[in-house]
Order: structure tokens, then C-alpha cells, then sequence
């Protein structure tokens, strides 16, 4: 075999490996965090604000896995008030696994969920609820 044979082979190589390439990054699923991540960076310090007021109350919110059960615990403040707010099991890893629920906790500040509802993984449990036109914010790992 002469050096335009081998030339020739190198060329087609490289060639082939520039269109494995292509195509691998042409089908590769890139996931945001946020469709609207934009919009919500805006509103970003609504979050610190929640965040400062949760960390100012006696007592802790409460998540945390309990059996086949999800336990989600108000503090002894807001026994007795109108909550309602919204849930968000984020899944860094996987879009699909997310699931974004309403948060509406008995008089004592307590709402179960089931762990059927998700799959097995880490999420970041994004809590956010409102009590006496006030907003509150708390964010906390867990493991199902």
C-alpha cells in the first residue's frame, strides 16, 4: 500500500468520525431548568425575600420521607391559617420525574402526598406558599 492509499483512509476516517459526531450532537436532549427561565430570574428576589422570612420563624418546615409517605410540615406559626401555595419535585437529571403539585395543608399545617406519585431518585423540593398576603419560600433535598 502506497502513502495515497494510506492518506486516503486517514481522510475517510476522520471524515467518518466528524459525521459520528454531528449526528450524536444533532440528537443529544439538552434539558433547561426553566422553560421560562428568563421571566422567573426577574422575579428571583420574591424567592430571597421567602427564603429570609421562613429563616426568621421559631420553628422549621418539615419535609421529609415518612414510609410510603411524603410528610410536609408548616411550622407551629401558621396552625390555624389560610395556606396555599405550590409544591415542585425538581429532578436535576431528568425533566420527566418533575412534578409540580398544589400545597392546601390541613388546620394543623400538614399535607401528605403519596410516594407512588413519583419515581425513585433525588429531587430538590421547592416550596412556596402564601399565609396573610405574605410569601414564603424553602427549598430542601430528598431521597425517595
Amino acid at each position: 500500500m502506497n502513502w495515497g492509499h494510506k492518506l486516503l483512509i486517514a481522510i475517510l476516517c476522520f471524515i467518518g468520525m466528524m459525521a459520528y459526531l454531528v449526528f450524536k450532537s444533532v440528537n443529544t436532549d439538552f434539558q433547561l431548568v426553566d422553560k421560562d427561565y428568563y421571566k422567573n430570574e426577574l422575579k428571583y428576589q420574591e424567592v430571597i425575600d421567602g427564603a429570609n422570612r421562613v429563616n426568621q420563624l421559631k420553628t422549621a418546615v418539615k419535609i421529609e420521607k415518612s414510609g410510603d409517605k411524603i410528610l410536609v410540615q408548616l411550622p407551629d406559626e401558621m396552625r390555624g391559617e389560610k395556606v396555599s401555595g405550590a409544591l415542585w419535585f425538581y429532578c436535576a437529571y431528568n425533566e420527566k420525574l418533575d412534578r409540580k403539585l398544589s400545597f392546601s395543608p390541613d388546620s394543623n399545617g400538614i399535607q401528605t402526598f403519596d410516594v407512588s406519585l413519583f419515581e425513585p431518585g433525588s429531587y430538590t423540593v421547592k416550596l412556596e406558599w402564601v399565609s396573610n398576603n405574605t410569601g414564603y419560600y424553602k427549598e430542601q433535598k430528598l431521597s425517595l
